[in-house]
């Protein structure tokens, strides 16, 4: 128990140096070993291959590379163009392209902070224009964001799906009502707002879009539109695993790049290659490295020790839900999303399922609650990349984030007293 104390102190202390994630989780790790005594060091080294060595995670960069690719296959426009034709007759009109376009990115890049980096630079300059405040205008385009965490292909699905073992199909068709029901709500949020303070009120004169203008907006994107659709499919009807389901998005996003709309050039393609080894290698260095961490846990019996402790607190599985949702939210403030998908679905989910808590139920609530953490101080990548964008003090940001964090808090809690919310899709199709 004193090595576990020890390596605990080494995380704190090399997580408040802003050490790199990865050293924070490997170099604790390796200080239990170093001081346990009883285990050999080789262990360790064990540990960090085997954690690589599953044939699921290899969807992983293939998602990666195809996100790369879509965000240069001429798709990101085209999906602008219909998000502005849908939202023009709305009250907050340039914010609320921002929700519907997060929504429809969800399927494309399935990373909140490339979603919300990429919009703060094409409709960051434009809210500027409008009159919404810095502090609002990044507000929107981070917590909008958000929705990509649900929405498939969505990276933080995989990787709980490779952790806690969870069917990654399943994963997939749960996120879509809960990715849906979230961008109503962050629109109501933003017309409640926008209207409030008298934000961007449409003239009078501008007239909602027909059915006319939306067919042909749809026709032009809708090789993006059909792709999730197309993941899910492919799963369900056991043609590919959600491996080759990766693969099938590489090959996809190359054939929409070339093929359909001939805007992937070899330049763009290799540039894509290069950010998505940037980006593999940065994931796959953390998940080594949890190897070691998740190891020193189980030897010293912590994730039995933890579940004791907390169905000792409560044998609700509604309020234990609450108090998960409430403790993620603290450690997404301060530890990375993957990490904390990676640290805690070995430490809770058995917990829950041993309640009778269904762990795709929980899967897509954690992925929300762990992918805010990219929107919140001192740690989120999200927030303060979005505020360098826009030149926007994080206060301000804080301060007019705290209806649309309102929101999305909210929604998860509906969805743990009703948790047909998420798995009535799975249900039905999967039976």
């Amino acid at each position: 128990m004193n090595e576990l104390v020890i390596m605990m102190i080494v995380f704190l202390v090399l997580l408040l140096i802003n050490a790199p994630i990865a050293i924070v989780i490997g170099g604790s790790g390796i200080v239990w070993f170093l001081t346990t005594g009883d285990i050999p060091i080789n262990i360790a080294v064990q540990r960090v291959i085997a954690q690589t060595q599953s044939i699921s995670f290899l969807a992983v960069p293939f998602f990666i590379f195809a996100g790369n690719l879509m965000n240069r296959t001429g798709i990101t426009p085209r999906l602008m163009k219909f998000s502005q034709v849908a939202t023009r007759k709305m009250i907050g009109g340039t914010c609320q392209v921002s929700v519907l376009l997060s929504t429809l990115m969800g399927g494309v890049s399935g990373s909140a902070v490339a979603d919300a980096t990429m919009e703060a630079r094409i409709l960051g300059p434009s809210m500027t224009e409008r009159g919404y405040p810095k502090g609002y205008s990044c507000a929107v385009l981070c917590l909008t964001s958000l929705i990509t965490a649900t929405i498939p292909p969505s990276l933080g699905l995989i990787l709980y799906g490779f952790v806690g073992n969870v069917s990654i199909g399943r994963l997939f068709i749960a996120g879509l009502i809960p990715g849906i029901l979230m961008c109503l709500a962050l629109m109501g949020t933003v017309g409640w707002t926008s209207k409030k303070a008298g934000y961007d009120i449409p003239d009078e004169s501008v007239k909602a879009p027909s059915a006319g203008e939306l067919l042909t907006c749809a026709k032009e994107c809708f090789f993006a539109l059909i792709f999730p659709v197309l993941l899910i499919l492919l799963i369900r009807f056991g043609l590919c695993t959600s491996t080759e389901a990766g693969a099938f998005a590489v090959m996809y996003a190359l054939l929409c790049g070339t093929v359909i709309y001939h805007e992937l050039n070899w330049d763009g393609f290799v540039q894509s290659l290069k950010d998505s080894v940037v980006d593999t290698g940065g994931i796959i260095l953390i998940i080594a490295m949890s190897g070691i961490f998740s190891y020193a846990l189980t030897v010293e019996k912590v994730p039995t020790v933890l579940g004791g402790v907390l169905l000792n607190l409560t044998d609700n599985p509604q309020i234990m839900m609450i108090m998960i949702i409430l403790f993620l939210t603290v450690t997404g403030m301060v530890i990375d999303s993957n990490v904390n998908i990676l640290l805690f679905t070995p430490l809770i989910l058995p917990v829950l399922t041993e309640m009778g808590v269904d762990p795709v139920h929980f899967g897509i609530i954690m992925m929300t609650i762990v992918t805010m953490g990219c929107m919140t101080p001192p740690v989120g990548t999200a927030c303060y990349s979005v505020c360098d964008i826009m030149g926007c003090p994080i206060s301000e940001y804080v301060k007019y984030s705290i209806p649309f964090f309102a929101a999305v808090i909210g929604l998860d809690i509906v969805m743990v007293f009703i948790p047909d919310v998420i798995l009535f899709l799975p249900n039905l199709i999967y039976g």
